[in-house]
């Protein structure tokens, strides 16, 4: 599907892509991970073609289609399942035109050719597949009749990702898809993307998304792009272990260079050994450098820890909570104390946003008893606070504002415990990475020390390392957590303790993350029936049946195109581990002291291997080309 070859890209004068070579075989879901920064969003534009590259390649397959989440999303009046709808164009493009036919009597073969493809695209089903996308991305039944003019920015992204999911593209690209959904709609999004029939690449920090979709993982470092077979765990186990046997490597290497150049110092100045002299010292040059293993800085997160208070921290009973003359909760009824590690559930807009400002002191009760100590801190977290950043002022800037009275030591020092160190902290805020500035919030919120800490989606835009990160400094924080979270793992890692809020209210729930997806499927299932207990839509049973039988015919004929294009698929992969074994064999240091004819024989392996790639590209495109045209025309009457 993808074939990305010796790619070479300079931006500002820095390397991202250094000769990165990648081949990704159709219907492979791929998690793409790297550092911020190292590339991974550049590279989507690469292969959608909106950069072009200082020097290599990236095919596509001829004629597939390839999809992305739109980032600007007009005005439209239209309701937003209408608006999903006329994502798959060839769909859109046909109702219409069969309707032009329709009113002005055009040639009847035409519009029975139109009708022919459009039950061939299962057109009659669209409508109902494009509600169940939006409900699984938390638009019930009467929000898919509101108007997109009418959400905000984080709901219209995602009417764009229900957009592209329904568009069912043959490449998908994602670029953190998660970023603004709840849990539920995250859950709904990992079960969805790990049945995705096409080919997909995702890039994400979030690690449960990657374990639960990706079948393969390219890792993009040091501009180069390497693939993993496996979910994101096992990445990180073999990349863990290429690393201790690179490091290993490095250390034997050191130390046979240390003993050939003892022997050179020895034995220069002799006669009798000058002879082995030199041919040492050519020994050492054939040899090269030693390159060091040189690991990704691990990053750390501090939380100060809080001056004890007696219990509870928070009580609230028969509270009334809400906006004006509008209540969200009542019959609110809890007890947070210091050792409380709680993780709010429930779609948005049920409240948990709303009573996350209630614990926060940013809302007060219209109704009912809340008690706090009058000494209580308490730290609030929201990612929406970047936007209350001032772009021009650095890091240290906004640290000092909020502890004037501390010294520049110690200011400095609440910034080096999320990371900063003295050059970041002096850098402009409008030039800092989603993750540092999310980063510089957690700093801030967390300056003096609070006893308790309610953090609204502290992940997005952090990487997997600082997600890690936060993870344990949570854990070690002696102060209370609530925690909002699309994040399993987050969630599962530090709370204790789950609150649903749901239904105008906010109760324990009984049960874990697991038994809460359990609850949101049989939700899912009970939506999807109609009154009767019976499916919402119907069809009719002969026509099902006829439909299979085309399409076992149509997959009858393409077959031995398919298997071409398969095979062809095999052949670069396999070709493409015999040049990386080739050349692994090649940069081993001892291979130059051994036969010089073993070294003769992996260069001339390396030689006809590029060969025998330049053929089996050309073999690889067109098969897929022939493939392409056989399913369109057999799709045909």
């Amino acid at each position: 599907m993808l074939h990305i070859n010796d790619l070479v890209l300079r931006i500002g004068g820095r390397v991202l892509f250094d000769q990165a070579t990648a081949h990704i075989p159709a219907g492979e879901r791929v998690g793409l991970v790297g550092r911020n920064g190292a590339g991974k969003t550049t590279l989507f534009r690469l292969i959608a073609g909106d950069l072009s590259p200082d020097g290599g390649s990236v095919s596509i397959r001829p004629r597939a289609r390839l999809g992305q989440v739109a980032q600007e999303i007009s005005d439209s009046s239209d309701p937003i399942g209408d608006w999903v709808l006329a994502a798959d164009r060839e769909r859109t493009g046909l109702l219409s035109e069969s309707a032009r036919l329709e009113a002005g009597h055009g040639d009847p073969q035409h519009l029975a050719d139109i009708h022919d493809r459009l039950n061939a695209i299962d057109a009659h089903a669209a409508p109902a597949r494009a509600a169940a996308i939006l409900a699984g991305l938390g638009f019930d039944a009467q929000a898919q009749e509101r108007p997109l003019v009418s959400f905000s920015g984080g709901w219209r992204m995602r009417v764009a990702l229900a957009a592209a999911l329904f568009a069912r593209p043959d490449l998908l690209l994602l670029d953190e898809p998660t970023n603004h959904l709840d849990l539920e709609a995250a859950l709904w999004l990992r079960a969805y993307l790990a049945t995705y029939p096409g080919t997909l690449i995702v890039i994400s920090h979030d690690r449960d998304l990657l374990n639960d979709v990706a079948g393969r993982i390219l890792h993009l470092d040091g501009g180069k792009l390497t693939a993993y077979g496996g979910n994101y765990d096992n990445f990180e186990r073999v990349r863990r272990e290429r690393l201790d046997l690179a490091a290993k490597t490095y250390a034997s290497q050191m130390e046979q260079r240390r003993k050939i150049q003892s022997f050179i110092d020895r034995f220069r100045a002799k006669a009798t050994k000058a002879a082995q002299a030199q041919s040492r010292i050519k020994m050492l040059e054939r040899m090269g450098p030693a390159i060091p293993v040189i690991e990704d800085r691990t990053q750390t997160f501090e939380f100060p820890d809080p001056a004890p208070l007696p219990p509870p921290l928070i009580a609230v009973e028969n509270g009334v909570v809400g906006y004006g003359d509008r209540p969200v909760l009542r019959d609110v009824a809890l007890r947070i104390d210091m050792d409380d590690r709680i993780a709010l559930l429930g779609a948005n807009g049920n409240g948990k946003s709303t009573l996350a400002k209630l614990l926060a002191g940013r809302l007060e009760l219209s109704a009912g008893r809340i008690t706090r100590p009058p000494r209580l801190k308490v730290g609030y977290f929201a990612q929406h606070q970047t936007d209350d950043l001032a772009v021009e002022r650095t890091a240290l800037d906004h640290m000092r504002g909020v502890m004037p009275d501390s010294s520049d030591t110690v200011v400095r020092a609440q910034l080096g415990r999320f990371g900063f160190s003295r050059e970041r902290a002096d850098i402009a805020v409008g030039a800092l990475s989603g993750g540092e500035k999310a980063r510089l919030l957690l700093a801030l919120m967390s300056r003096n020390a609070p006893h308790m800490m309610i953090l609204d989606e502290p992940t997005n835009h952090l990487d997997i390392d600082a997600r890690e990160a936060l993870m344990a400094a949570l854990n070690a924080y002696e102060g209370a957590v609530i925690l909002v979270s699309h994040e399993t793992r987050l969630v599962e890692t530090v709370a204790d303790r789950l609150w649903l809020v749901a239904d105008g209210t906010v109760r324990p729930f009984d049960g874990d993350l697991d038994d809460y997806r359990r609850l949101l499927l049989e939700k899912a299932r009970d939506t999807r029936r109609g009154p009767a207990g019976g499916p919402m839509e119907g069809n009719n049973g002969s026509s099902r049946r006829d439909a299979r039988r085309d399409a076992a015919q149509i997959r009858t004929r393409l077959a031995p195109l398919r298997r071409r294009a398969e095979a062809a698929d095999k052949a670069l992969h396999s070709l493409g581990e015999r040049k990386k074994a080739v050349e692994a064999k090649l940069a081993d240091p001892a291979l130059y002291q051994a036969d010089p004819a073993a070294l003769t024989a992996f260069t001339r392996d390396l030689a006809e291997i590029d060969r025998a790639l330049a053929e089996a590209e050309s073999e690889w495109l067109e098969a897929h080309e022939a493939w392409d045209e056989a399913k369109s025309g057999a799709l045909q009457p």
